[in-house]
C-alpha cells in the first residue's frame, strides 16, 4: 500500500484513500498496452485501408509525437487541478477515441483517433506523480520501481496477444482489447484513486507559472539527461534491432521477434531490484549502479564485435545488461525529477517524461539512419556504448550540486 506515513492509508477499492498499487500497475499498463499491442496488424490494416505500409507506420511515430507534447501540459494541469480528475478524463478521453479507430473507414480518419489515443499517456504521468504525492523520494522510487516492473510484462506478451486477435478477429481485435481494458481501468480508478495532490487551485492563467521556477532547477536537468541517455540507448535499440537482425543475422521475422524482448526480460528484473533496494541504498546510487550495468553490457558487446564474436545469441544477450541498467535507475532518476520541486511533481513528471521521449526518438531515427548494408552492426554498437556512457556524466553534475547545496 502507497503511506507517506503510518497517518495515510491505503484501502482497496476506496476513493477517499490514495489509489492501491494494483490500480497503479493498471494505470501505467494500459498505455503501455495501447502503444504495441496492434503492432502485428500494421500488414492487414494497411491493405484494409488500401494504403502503404509505411502510411500504417504514422500510427507508431505520431502516437510518439503527441504524446511527447501531451506530457508537458498533463502534468501542470494535474498540479493545478489534481491527479484524480485529469486522471478520468483522461481515460474518457482514451474510450472515445479508441471507439474513433474501431469506427474508421479511411487512413486518414483512423490516425487522427489514433494520435487521440495518446491521450492514455496520462496514465503513466499521473500514476508516478501520484506515488511522489505521498512518498519521500527513495520511497517513491521504490514503489515506482515495483509499478513499472508489472507494467514491463505488457509490452512483452501484448504483440503476441494482438497476433492471436488478428488472425481471429482481423486488426479491429486489437482496438477492441483496448476499449475493453480502458473500461475497465476507468471504473477501477473511479473506484480506488483517491486524490493525492494537496492545495488544488489557482488560477488557469497560472498553470504554468511553475515551469520557470522547474527549467532553473539544475538538478532536475542532472536526473532528466541521465534517463534520457539511458532511455534514448533502448530506443536506439528499437531504431536498428530490425535492421540488424534481418540484415546482419538474418533472423525470420517470428525468430526476431523472440530475440527483441530480450532486453525486456533484464528491465523486469532491474524493476525489481529497484523495487526491492532502492529505499535502503537510496536513488544516487541506485542510479548510478544502473548506469554502470548498462555501461558495462555495451562495453562487453563492443569487445566481442572486435574480436570477431558476433553473433545473434551474442548480440542480443548483452541488451539484457541494457535492459537491467534501465529498470534499474529509471525509476530512481523519475523519482528524483520529481524530487528537486515536490510541489511541481506533475509538472517535472511530464515535462521530464516528454523529454526522454523525444530524445530517445531522435535516438531511434539516427540509428535507423545510420545502419546501411555496408556499415553491419557496428554504428548502432558504438551509438549504444556512447549513449550508456554519457547517461554517467549528468549523474555526478547532481551529486557535485548536492554537495554544493548541502555545504
Amino acid at each position: 500500500m502507497l503511506h507517506a506515513s503510518p497517518a495515510v492509508k491505503v484501502r482497496f477499492l476506496d476513493s477517499q484513500t490514495p489509489p492501491h498499487v494494483a490500480t497503479l500497475v493498471a494505470q501505467a499498463s494500459i498505455a503501455a498496452l495501447a502503444m504495441n499491442v496492434f503492432l502485428p496488424s500494421l500488414p492487414s490494416m494497411a491493405a484494409y485501408f488500401e494504403t502503404d505500409y509505411a502510411v500504417m507506420q504514422l500510427s507508431v511515430s505520431l502516437y510518439l509525437l503527441v504524446n511527447a507534447v501531451l506530457q508537458v501540459f498533463i502534468g501542470a494541469i494535474s498540479d493545478r487541478f489534481g491527479r484524480r480528475p485529469v486522471m478520468l478524463a483522461a481515460l474518457i478521453g482514451f474510450i472515445l477515441a479508441t471507439i474513433g479507430t474501431l469506427l474508421a473507414t479511411s487512413a486518414t480518419v483512423f490516425l487522427v483517433f489514433r494520435m487521440l489515443q495518446a491521450v492514455v499517456v496520462s496514465a503513466i504521468v499521473l500514476s508516478r506523480a501520484s506515488i511522489r504525492d505521498v512518498m519521500d523520494e527513495a520511497q517513491a522510487a521504490s514503489r515506482i520501481g515495483y509499478v513499472t516492473m508489472g507494467m514491463a510484462i505488457v509490452p512483452m506478451i501484448a504483440p503476441a496477444i494482438g497476433g492471436i486477435l488478428d488472425e481471429v478477429f482481423g486488426w479491429r481485435g486489437s482496438f477492441g482489447l483496448m476499449l475493453l481494458a480502458g473500461i475497465g481501468v476507468l471504473a477501477l480508478s473511479w473506484r480506488d484513486m483517491g486524490e493525492t495532490k494537496q492545495n488544488l487551485g489557482g488560477p488557469i492563467k497560472g498553470l504554468f507559472d511553475g515551469v520557470p521556477e522547474l527549467m532553473r532547477a539544475r538538478r532536475f536537468w542532472g536526473y532528466c539527461m541521465t534517463a534520457t541517455l539511458a532511455s534514448g540507448a533502448f530506443f536506439a535499440y528499437l531504431g536498428g534491432v530490425p535492421f540488424v537482425g534481418s540484415q546482419v543475422f538474418g533472423l525470420s521475422p517470428a525468430t526476431l521477434g523472440l530475440y527483441f524482448g530480450a532486453p525486456a526480460l533484464g528491465y523486469a528484473a532491474g524493476n525489481f531490484l529497484a523495487g526491492r533496494y532502492a529505499a535502503r541504498v537510496g536513488i544516487n546510487r541506485m542510479i548510478l549502479m544502473g548506469c554502470l550495468v548498462g555501461f558495462g553490457g555495451m562495453a562487453l558487446l563492443l569487445l566481442l564485435y572486435l574480436a570477431g564474436f558476433l553473433s545473434a545469441p551474442v548480440f542480443f544477450g548483452c541488451f539484457i545488461f541494457t535492459g537491467l541498467g534501465n529498470g534499474m535507475l529509471l525509476p530512481s532518476a523519475t523519482s528524483g525529477m520529481m524530487s528537486v520541486r515536490p510541489h511541481l511533481a506533475g509538472t517535472a513528471s511530464g515535462i521530464g517524461g516528454a523529454i526522454m521521449i523525444g530524445g530517445g526518438a531522435g535516438l531511434s531515427a539516427l540509428a535507423g539512419a545510420l545502419l546501411t548494408a555496408e556499415s553491419g552492426a557496428s554504428p548502432l554498437i558504438w551509438l549504444m556504448v556512447i549513449t550508456t556512457g554519457l547517461a554517467i556524466l549528468p549523474l555526478f553534475y547532481v551529486l557535485h550540486r548536492e554537495n554544493q547545496i548541502s555545504a
